[in-house]
């Protein structure tokens, strides 16, 4: 499986969501590679804070933010059992060669009325790439809910509207997530029996489904 987390907008925590997927799969037994297409380098970031702790390796991680990475993909893939890439925001670019390489692509958008609408570019580059690649599966993710709101309650129904499906799996603002990017882990590592480690798994076992 490539799977790549997308979104032009900025913030909606697309990086903690592709280091959790691939420690998950990891965790699991899978050989899993990390790109991380955002000039950022968050998730390299991530990845050297967890070699700073002396921790294992979940994964391998590479950077690779430029306009050809589609091009690179394929060796890379050859070389594991599942490929994630985090994408950069406000590139659009680098997202339409993420967007060529993944074969299934996730926008994580948090429950608000500006995400949603901010989501909309998202969306119009994934409807252009499936002109090209009509197999290539997308789909919207809720992410950062924060619990016991209304918006966060509704959040599936004000995404109906959209052209793309959402996933029924939700991820929601916990403090676990942000104390496993602090520690170089995932949150399955911190606090094993947590809903936030229910939540990637329940999210890993959606993408696994529908693989290819």
């Amino acid at each position: 499986m490539i799977v790549a987390l997308l979104n032009q907008k900025g913030g909606v925590g697309k990086t903690t969501r592709a280091t959790h997927i691939a420690g998950e799969l990891a965790l699991r037994g899978q050989r899993v590679m990390l790109l991380d297409a955002d000039p950022q380098g968050s998730a390299l970031d991530w990845t050297q804070r967890r070699s700073q702790q002396r921790l294992p390796r979940l994964f391998g991680a590479v950077g690779l933010a430029c306009e050809t990475l589609h091009q690179e993909v394929p060796d890379l893939a050859r070389r594991c059992d599942h490929l994630v890439i985090d994408g950069p925001p406000r590139i659009a670019a680098l997202a339409r060669s993420a967007l060529l390489a993944a074969e299934r692509v996730l926008i994580p958008v948090q429950p608000s009325p500006y995400d949603l609408w901010a989501s909309a570019e998202m969306v119009a580059l994934v409807r252009e790439a499936q002109v090209f690649r009509p197999a290539l599966q997308a789909a919207v993710v809720i992410n950062r809910r924060v619990v016991r709101t209304v918006i966060g309650r509704e959040a599936h129904k004000a995404l109906a509207d959209q052209p793309l499906p959402a996933l029924r799996p939700e991820v929601c603002q916990r403090i676990v997530f942000a104390d496993s990017v602090a520690a170089g882990r995932v949150a399955r590592e911190v606090a094993p029996g947590s809903a936030a480690a229910r939540e990637i798994g329940v999210l890993v076992d959606e993408l696994l489904r529908g693989q290819p």
